[in-house]
């Protein structure tokens, strides 16, 4: 049997019914409706939900987006994401190719874990694949990845958005930040995306969380220079400051413990810079304490890159009080009118 947040009728935002891509809120919603829609996508295949009884559907012809494309895992068989292009009537706008008034022409879309026998296996052999910087080499990320670059390749990486949630977050930003180091930057919403670290953001005492961070990017500087003294050629990359220019919306939730690092993360560097102590935080922030450590004491092999390492976004932090840690974590909460929410733009520098 459906549950009540799987049908839009009852679960969806409703009250959307003249979009204006001009408006964040909007733009915001809009992306978390057409993620829902890869998870129901994939509910309906599993429960053989189809025709009439499929429950997907809605989630995005609401918003007059089309189904182009369903993305397939090559080991399960399950949904994993979906290709949409949008289609408003023809009183909204004219055939033209070029996305006008802020709305995309396409979006791709990825979704999380699923914790139901016919996916969930896959699902979490991926989560463990981004506790291992690993997300890379899978076959689910290579489908999806190929699938962002054959539609830049077709009509251009303006008329494309990425959108995921949790694992799917993690897929969209992979996506996003692969196809930024080939100056293509992608409009990307990316709700709850994993965060893998300590949890300092928990610490009630601002005094000790703050010192904590200081001390923790005191280290890694440190284990980052001599990372590149075993690795002269790593002197002249900076990776960080290519991307710096990919500025996704990142929607995290400080209740939920497995994205809300990234609100330290940001605030830390802004803090940083305050005190003078830019440099060490420019060097630190582009490196994980584990991935470090492991370059410094092993075979000199340099780590990959963490995915959670973001150079820029507009950060988005839902305020509002959760019941639990589903709500914190769950798609739903980012299209509720009635949200308090804390909006910042960080950029790297």
């Amino acid at each position: 049997m459906a549950s009540e947040r799987e049908v839009f009728g009852l679960s969806g935002p409703l009250h959307l019914t003249n979009i204006d891509w001009n408006n964040a809120h909007h733009r915001r919603s809009v992306a978390a409706s057409l993620v829902e829609g890869v998870y129901i996508l994939e509910r309906d295949r599993q429960e053989k939900r189809e025709g009439s009884q499929a429950l997907a559907p809605p989630w995005w012809e609401f918003f007059h987006f089309k189904l182009v494309r369903k993305l397939i895992d090559d080991v399960d068989f399950c949904i994993f994401g979906a290709i949409y292009e949008y289609k408003p009537p023809s009183s909204h706008c004219n055939d033209s190719i070029v996305s006008i008034d802020g709305n995309p022409r396409y979006v791709i879309a990825f979704r999380g874990t699923i914790t139901k026998p016919d996916s969930f296996t896959r699902d979490f052999e991926l989560d463990i694949h981004i506790m291992r910087n690993g997300l890379h080499q899978t076959s689910r990320f290579e489908i999806g990845m190929q699938a962002v670059r054959n539609m830049v390749a077709t009509v251009g990486a303006s008329n494309v958005w990425l959108a995921g949630h949790s694992l799917g977050a993690a897929m969209a930003m992979l996506a996003g930040k692969t196809m930024a180091k080939m100056g293509n930057f992608l409009e990307a919403f990316l709700f709850n995306p994993p965060y893998l670290s300590a949890p300092i953001e928990r610490i009630k005492d601002k005094k000790v969380k703050h010192g904590i961070r200081i001390a923790g990017s005191v280290i890694t500087a440190g284990l980052a220079l001599a990372a590149r003294g075993k690795n002269p050629r790593s002197r002249s990359e900076d990776p960080f400051s290519a991307l710096s220019a990919w500025t996704p919306s990142l929607c995290v939730n400080p209740a939920d413990h497995l994205c809300s690092e990234y609100i330290g993360y940001f605030e830390h560097r802004k803090k940083m810079e305050e005190i003078g102590a830019g440099a060490i935080e420019r060097l630190a922030t582009q490196h994980s304490l584990g991935g470090l450590f492991m370059s410094v004491v092993g075979k000199g092999v340099e780590a990959a890159e963490p995915l959670h390492l973001l150079p820029s976004a507009n950060l988005t932090v839902n305020l509002s009080p959760s019941n639990d840690f589903k709500q914190a974590h769950g798609i739903h909460q980012w299209w509720r009118p009635d949200l308090s929410l804390k909006c910042s733009l960080y950029k790297f520098k």
